[in-house]
């Protein structure tokens, strides 16, 4: 039993923002209120902290199977837990794919073995995500999944992502597209512009991606399908998600850290800046902010793609894209969006709650009976990021040495408190 007092409870999904008492029993919230009493229960005070729903991350890599070396889900799920997520929803391209349910039957037994926090997988759109036909969604529906996509490539063909739309309706599971154009991509390592120019590495425009997610909005009006945008990243697309939701199309997005806080005028030869998509333009960044704020984005996903060092610690046009992204996610969001005055604290909790959670088709709130995933942060705890203190076993971060305002303190799973600062 634990009883957390005294925490400013932050909840958009109950417009509930108020000093109250949150009583856990078990594995659910057992009450919600002023002034609890629980004898037997472990106390927390949460004075001068927020108390919020546990926090989602939609998109996020834990390389196990098939590249433990870079991460596992054990030590994923742990840096997941500092970072104060209690749910990571990890995307398919492990070795082998997850796209029968064999696959993300191991995923799910694993997490119940070792997983610091939730883990709920997410299936391939197409068998070996080699973009021919579909993989075994149902099976891996039955098994687990809680979405399909073929992240690290878009969805093959626009008659590919119809026929996934389409059965994904029946599921009823969101297709999650990693947007971009192979024909734009191909060969590129940042985003086009006068600092690809300038470092000359080879860049891809922005209309890579825009491309790609006009097609997609334009199935998702033919299927009347879920479709989800991943670590969405430039203006013209933002611009199209909003225009399709004005349509009232079943289309969301997600933008990530790394994506509203820096912008190619900040990449060097570092590879730990090298992220696909791209690093934007400031133009595009500041874009993406505006979009965070006016409710145009649905949720903040990490993205978190680990590479052991040995991978990264190579010329900038060799090394693989992707950075870690667990630990930094909120504060580089407080920094960014709440302390910049832009967002208010229940939007801003909502980008990693109720936002994601709507994503998926599900509700999770801080209310009798519902399962007892709390995040507890504060938002003036003075800390500083560094990589060899990470729980990750990579550390391919730009933000290694980077000082903050703000923190998570305690991260409860389940009932069970799996990380306290």
């Amino acid at each position: 039993m634990l009883l957390i007092k005294n925490g400013r409870v932050v909840d958009p999904s109950t417009q509930t923002d108020a000093t109250l008492d949150v009583l856990v029993e078990g594995d659910r919230i057992a009450a919600v209120g002023p002034g609890l009493e629980a004898p037997s229960a472990e106390i927390v005070d949460a004075s001068g902290l927020v108390v919020a729903p546990g926090f989602i991350d939609i998109h996020c890599h834990l390389r196990e199977p098939g590249d433990e070396s870079s991460e596992t889900i054990e030590s994923g799920t742990r840096a997941a837990a500092r970072g104060g997520f209690t749910t990571v929803c990890c995307m398919p391209n492990t070795h082998p794919v997850n796209d029968n349910a064999s696959v993300t039957r191991f995923v799910v037994d694993r997490a119940a073995a070792v997983g610091a926090v939730r883990v709920w997988p997410i299936g391939a759109v197409s068998a070996g995500s080699r973009g021919e036909s579909l993989a075994e969604i149902a099976a891996m529906k039955e098994a687990g999944i809680v979405a399909i996509s073929d992240d690290g490539h878009p969805v093959a063909s626009a008659k590919l992502l119809r026929q996934a739309m389409e059965y994904c309706q029946a599921l009823d599971l969101p297709v999650i597209d990693h947007c971009e154009d192979p024909s734009l991509f191909a060969g590129a390592v940042m985003r086009e512009g006068p600092s690809s120019v300038r470092l000359g590495l080879r860049g891809m425009p922005a209309a890579t991606e825009s491309i790609c997610v006009a097609r997609d909005v334009q199935v998702a009006e033919l299927t009347g399908g879920r479709l989800h945008i991943a670590h969405l990243s430039a203006a013209e697309s933002l611009m199209l998600v909003r225009q399709a939701k004005r349509r009232g199309l079943h289309v969301t997005c997600e933008v990530t850290p790394h994506h509203f806080t820096l912008t190619d005028e900040e990449v060097t030869y570092d590879s730990r800046f090298k992220v696909n998509p791209p690093i934007a333009s400031r133009q595009d960044r500041d874009l993406l902010l505006e979009g965070l704020a006016d409710g145009s984005v649905d949720a903040i996903a990490t993205d978190h793609a680990p590479h052991e060092p040995a991978r990264k610690d190579v010329e900038f046009d060799l090394a693989p894209f992707g950075m870690i992204g667990f630990e930094t996610a909120l504060s580089l969001a407080l920094e960014q969006l709440y302390h910049s005055g832009r967002v208010t604290l229940p939007r801003l909790v909502e980008l990693f709650t109720s936002g994601p959670a709507r994503v998926l088709g599900i509700t999770r709130r801080l209310a009798p009976g519902e399962p007892a995933d709390l995040t507890l942060f504060s938002l003036d705890h003075p800390w500083t990021f560094r990589t060899v203190e990470s729980a990750s076993l990579s550390q391919n971060s730009p933000f290694d040495g980077r000082s903050f305002r703000g923190a998570p303190v305690l991260t409860v799973v389940a009932g069970q408190i799996a990380f306290r600062r």
